[in-house]
């Protein structure tokens, strides 16, 4: 049977990613960015009890199979291309996301191609990884703008109050909005981490797909 608890996990992680951006044409920032954090959190979350699940009570399927990595690079695909958007085009975003791009885009051609000869691109361990970190750092970075976008909203509502506590000399105050400022940049600057960590963990197991699937790409000599 299709509809195990399993399968539908994994159906709702799938329906979740363009959930994300649709959360971005219908609420107002930072609402948006908060519902999409929760929303993309709990789709994070299912990637590992539907597996987890499917083993337990021995509802593995096919179709399951098939679903879960489809769900896992929907997400990951999306969510990087709202942050990217709404970012101000980060060029230190933009680099790791267009290699995360490149890799899941890649490495499906190849299962496609290699069809029944793809069980030799399973899933492994250092990919877990991968999958990992590319879902906490898309967490950190949706948090990241959605106090970003609080912090500029409430220094644009507050420039009279500012430019009157710099007159007076009130530099405790000031301070004070310094460190609300270099927080943001904080939790900014630890999701590029995260996401840099995850590129470079994208390439190495894209570079391991492609040594395993090398042989089956060679033209057969006549």
């Amino acid at each position: 049977m299709f509809w195990t608890v399993p399968n539908i996990l994994t159906t709702l992680r799938l329906l979740a990613a363009p959930g994300v951006a649709v959360m971005f044409l219908y609420f107002h920032r930072p609402w948006a960015d908060w519902l999409a954090l929760v929303l993309f959190l709990g789709a994070a979350l299912t990637d590992w009890f539907d597996g987890y699940l499917a083993r337990l009570w021995k509802q593995e399927s096919r179709i399951g199979a098939m679903l879960d990595p489809i769900a896992d690079k929907a997400m990951v695909v999306i969510a990087l291309l709202v942050i990217t958007g709404y970012s101000g085009m980060d060029p230190w975003l933009i680099l790791p996301a267009t290699v995360i791009l490149f890799r899941e885009v890649f490495v499906s051609g190849l299962r496609e191609y290699l069809g029944n000869t793809s069980r030799l691109l399973a899933v492994t361990k250092l990919a877990k990884w991968k999958t990992t970190a590319q879902m906490v750092g898309i967490a950190v970075l949706f948090g990241a703008m959605g106090l970003e976008y609080i912090r500029e909203q409430a220094l644009v509502r507050n420039r009279a109050l500012m430019a009157e506590m710099e007159a007076t000399g009130l530099s405790e105050e000031m301070n004070l909005l310094q460190v609300a400022n270099y927080g943001g940049e904080m939790v900014w600057t630890f999701g590029l981490v995260l996401i840099w960590i995850a590129g470079l963990l994208t390439l190495v197991t894209g570079w391991d797909y492609f040594r395993k699937a090398l042989p089956y790409l060679k033209d057969q000599e006549k």
